[in-house]
């Protein structure tokens, strides 16, 4: 026979897209349309019903930027369509390439019940499954005019990303809104045509793919393109006999898991993603109900809280649907957030406000993280997951990773503490599957552990912006259920997967270390002002909770339950993913730092209580240190030492010697115990450099390696002079920007520190300070939560090579036998290493970029840094000099000093949370890490009697009872070792 493969393929793909999609709704009828356009912010929906209405006729304008308008709609059944499906088809202007991108809508009845969502793949909603002939309708629809911002040409620098700037201009015009009948026939043949066709797309020459080719030009031949509906039976009939061939025995297994992936905050504000989660979730309960086998799994107790709170007609459907085991929550996190930057706490108590909402909501308890899109994952993570009690890890975004292929889909990951966790990427490399036969195929090809394992994860639905699950995909997943030639897909709960994959690989591969995104890296950069407010009240929070605690078990306060939750609850949806890593739009970061600004005056307010309890009122001046949680008498504050010798300058202390050239920069600094230098003879440090700028995709998100090929040093001085606050320069950045550094040297203090303020007016460019260092580190090693990790100073490997922008907390320290340099921070989470030479080492902190997208305005202003040089350091020097520039103490007035509720002694051990229990019993939790990456014991002291002490979990789960001798615990931990221990009042 004559080769007629692409005959058929184009004949197919042409009726389908022509003829018979658009036949699935046929014998339209009008309906009124009126509407009443919002002048401002959304409405409720009761509100949104009791609206004035005014015609509209269909095919007018409608919706200026993030503009709301709500549209009735009335009309009558015909009586020919009597025991007929009847939807009502709405299109609001949609571009179908788009979904969660641009307008949409929510659909209610004229009680108030939301019915479902309409969005570009969704644009249908059920009138009457069986219709009786004259039924009358009304339906109420609040439509939202949400910009497209990541167009056709994406990356454009736009002013649509804040209400504030956007434009006035009507975006959207109506185009289609009646009753149509749908025709179920069609609708089955389109899918059954589509879902062959696709798979024979992807299936080698031979007999299963040329019968699906003859079956389908078989099919085409019995369709009558004038009478589609009437000839839709006969035509899936010449499909039956390919269609019901069945898999093979060794098939790759694909669990589906509903999904819509909805950003928190991303291109569109808070207050937009609340809606998104109603629409979505409205479609998503309407699709449980049609399909007795679909699951769709939601993650982020967030997004569950704002439907509770916002729409709780729509929260009634998805508890219920949670109740069936139907509608799953995921991931037990109060966001998918960030894991680089949010501290060790604020990860805790992501999991500890993610699970606690999930039970005390629906009684019960996520098993695993769900975080398929989050921009690289820190090595500290399989502790924390264990601890809070997870079993398993599911992601997608390092198949994103530019130069190395990830080599598992199924493996063990093990942190910094050694403990491992079962994690699985998907091997479709999407999070955003329409189980379509290229993805399918690319499961079971692409599946690395083939050779043992049976099966991967699907998460399928239309995300990002949301949309979730259509009834399309329901459908392609009930063909590819048993089929020849295609991997086999059922809907199951995440669960359920890893509990056979955990069955099939009692040994499986392991990965040791950082999930580091090769891509997105200056996400530890962009937007310094939410990185920045994220970092002080972090630590605000933990301070308020030390003070509180302290001042709540001694009898002198009730403990501010509710504000410090709603507090902590605010900065942890700000480490949403693409909030905390600078990806959003105006709007979005304007907000944050708004949010920031209002939690640190709170905490601040809950820190002056608590302090003034505990110290009383009076003039003695006082020190209170917020990190030990006790008060002293202050020490006086000496002057900083500077001397001018020579046009150079010097700090110096009974530890350090600093100089400082005429230009401003660090030409020495030595260890006046060891004479060590530093900085190599001949370089300089403290060294601004200013670099191009201009990614090849994804401004906010990226920096290319090829940025480092045009750099220029800042030298130019505009003043330098002796203040009493240390040492001022000042200097151009370029004629529109410039920066002032005070560099200053405390007595008995090893740390340099340097405050600087930015006016940053500059455009795609991206602003480091370089610190060259006379140490020959093979390795540096760099803060993370809990502790830190390792990363190699050369590139011999390509993974090695794409490490070339990395991130850090509070320090990073490069080290030989006998002699460390650190660098410490108060807002800076990337930096970058290179090594001049075999014997020195250069490491830069990153201050500044000036991307146009998604904010055209990105970091423009006045901007403030704190960094500082630690002179001969070693990991517990670094540790204990990046807390103290992050909780400085506080110079007080007060009646008494106060001696600590907690101390703790060992080498490397670390306080890093007092807080009161959860569960609001009054009981004492306290957690401290070890630090250093060593086996240590040591002592925990508290400095009031309790009743008795268990180790418990980070979500404050019981674990275990210790022993205790008059408030004392013997302590034994492992490297980087976290431990939770809570003390039940009497």
């Amino acid at each position: 026979m004559h080769d007629d493969v692409h005959l058929t393929e184009g004949r197919v793909s042409r009726v389908l897209k022509e003829r018979l999609w658009p036949a699935v709704h046929t014998a339209s009828a009008p309906v009124s349309v009126e509407w009443h356009e919002l002048p401002g912010e959304p409405i409720a929906p009761t509100e949104g019903l009791a609206l004035t209405y005014e015609p509209f006729e269909v095919g007018s304008d409608w919706g200026p930027a993030w503009g709301t308008a709500w549209f009735r709609i009335t009309g009558s059944v015909p009586a020919e369509w009597a025991g007929r499906r009847v939807e009502l088809v709405c299109d609001l202007g949609f571009d179908v390439n788009m979904p969660g991108f641009q307008c949409e809508g929510l659909v209610y009845t004229p009680d108030g019940e939301p019915i479902k969502s309409l969005n570009p793949r969704n644009q249908w909603v059920l009138v009457a499954d069986e219709a009786e002939g004259g039924e009358r309708i009304e339906l109420f629809l609040e439509a939202a005019a949400n910009p497209v911002l990541l167009d056709y040409h994406p990356f454009l620098p736009t002013q649509e990303g804040d209400i504030e700037t956007s434009s006035k201009k009507k975006l959207y015009t109506t185009r289609r809104i009646e009753l149509a009948v749908f025709e179920k026939d069609v609708f089955e043949l389109c899918l059954d045509l589509e879902t062959l066709h696709e798979l024979q797309v992807e299936l080698p020459e031979g007999p299963r793919k040329s019968r699906i080719l003859q079956a389908i030009d078989d099919a085409l031949d019995r369709v009558d393109l004038q009478r589609i509906a009437e000839t839709a039976v006969s035509a899936r009939e010449a499909l039956t006999e390919v269609l019901e061939a069945t898999a093979h025995d060794s098939a790759h297994q694909i669990s589906a898991i509903g999904h819509a992936h909805i950003d928190s905050a991303w291109l569109w504000p808070v207050r937009e993603t609340i809606r998104k989660v109603a629409r979505t979730t409205s479609s998503m309960t309407e699709l449980l109900g049609e399909d007795p086998d679909f699951r769709y799994g939601m993650s982020s107790a967030q997004q569950y809280a704002w439907v509770k709170e916002h729409r709780p007609e729509v929260y009634a459907g998805v508890k219920a649907a949670v109740a069936e085991g139907r509608f799953i929550p995921l991931g037990g996190m109060w966001v998918e957030s960030d894991t680089t930057m949010p501290s060790g706490e604020s990860l805790v108590r992501q999991f500890l406000y993610g699970q606690r909402f999930f039970e005390s909501e629906f009684g019960i308890r996520c098993q695993g993280v769900w975080l398929p899109d989050s921009f690289g994952y820190s090595p500290a993570l399989p502790q924390l997951m264990k601890r809070a009690g997870f079993e398993w890890f599911f992601t997608q975004k390092i198949s994103w990773n530019q130069v190395n292929k990830f080599p598992h889909h199924t493996f063990e990951w093990e942190g910094i503490d050694g403990s491992r966790i079962l994690s699985h990427f998907p091997p479709m490399d999407t999070y955003n599957s329409r189980l379509s036969g290229e993805e399918v195929a690319k499961a079971s090809r692409q599946f690395r552990e083939n050779r043992l394992a049976t099966g991967s994860i699907a998460p399928v639905g239309w995300g990002d912006g949301g949309g979730g699950t259509t009834r399309e995909m329901a459908g392609k997943a009930r063909r590819l259920a048993d089929l020849e030639g295609s991997a086999q897909v059922s809907w199951r709960h995440p669960d359920e997967f890893f509990e056979k994959a955990r069955a099939e690989l009692p040994e499986p591969p392991v990965w040791v270390g950082e999930l580091y995104l090769e891509l997105h890296r200056a996400t530890l950069t962009s937007q310094h002002l939410t990185k920045q407010g994220n970092r002080r009240c972090e630590h605000l929070l933990v301070e308020a909770e030390l003070w509180s605690a302290t001042a709540s078990v001694r009898g002198l306060l009730d403990y501010p339950y509710d504000e410090l939750d709603a507090l902590w609850q605010q900065i942890l949806l700000q480490q949403f993913h693409d909030i905390l890593p600078g990806t959003s739009i105006a709007w979005v970061h304007r907000e944050a730092a708004a949010h920031y600004a209002r939690v640190a005056e709170a905490a601040e307010a809950l820190i002056a209580k608590a302090v003034t309890a505990l110290a009383g009122e009076g003039t003695v001046a006082l020190r209170a240190d917020g990190r030990a949680g006790s008060v002293l008498a202050a020490e006086p504050v000496a002057a900083v030492s500077v001397v001018e010798q020579d046009e150079t300058y010097v700090l110096g202390n009974d530890l350090v010697e600093v100089t400082v050239s005429a230009e401003g920069l660090i030409t020495s600094a030595v260890d006046l115990a060891t004479g060590r230098d530093a900085i190599p003879a001949g370089a300089e440090a403290n060294l601004l450099q200013l670099h191009q700028d201009f990614p090849n995709m994804w401004d906010a998100w990226d920096v290319d390696r090829f940025y480092r090929n045009r750099v220029t040093d800042l030298r130019e001085v505009t003043s330098i002079k002796i203040t009493e606050d240390g040492l001022v320069v000042e200097r151009p950045i370029s004629p529109e920007s410039t920066t002032t550094q005070t560099l200053s040297l405390a007595p008995g203090s090893r740390v340099l520190e340097i405050a600087q303020s930015t006016e940053w007016h500059e455009t795609e460019k991206f602003l480091k300070v370089a610190f060259p260092l006379d140490v020959k580190a093979e390795q540096t090693l760099a803060e993370t939560q809990f502790g830190y990790h390792r990363r190699p100073t050369h590139t011999n490997t390509s993974w090695e090579a794409a490490k070339f922008e990395t991130s850090m907390h509070r320090w990073v320290l490069a080290s030989e036998p006998g002699f460390g340099v650190a660098l410490v921070n108060d807002s800076t989470y990337g930096f970058d290493v290179t090594r001049p030479s075999a014997l020195t080492t250069e490491v830069r902190l990153s201050l500044l970029r000036a991307p146009r997208f998604p904010d055209p305005e990105t970091d423009q202003g006045v901007q403030t840094h704190r960094y500082g040089l630690v002179i001969g350091a070693d990991v517990a020097a670094a540790t204990d000099a990046g807390a103290a520039l992050n909780t400085p103490p506080r110079q007080i007035a007060g009646a008494e000093a106060v001696e600590p509720l907690v101390t703790v002694s060992g080498e490397g051990l670390v306080v890093s949370s007092v807080k009161l229990a959860a569960d609001r019993s009054g009981d004492l939790v306290v957690r401290v890490y070890e630090s250093t990456g060593a086996r240590t014991q040591g002592e925990l002291r508290v400095a009031e009697s309790f009743e008795r002490v268990e180790e418990i979990s980070l979500v404050e789960d019981p674990i275990a009872e210790v022993s205790a001798d008059g408030g004392v615990v013997a302590l034994s931990l492992g490297a980087f070792e976290v431990r939770t221990l809570r003390f039940h009042r009497n």
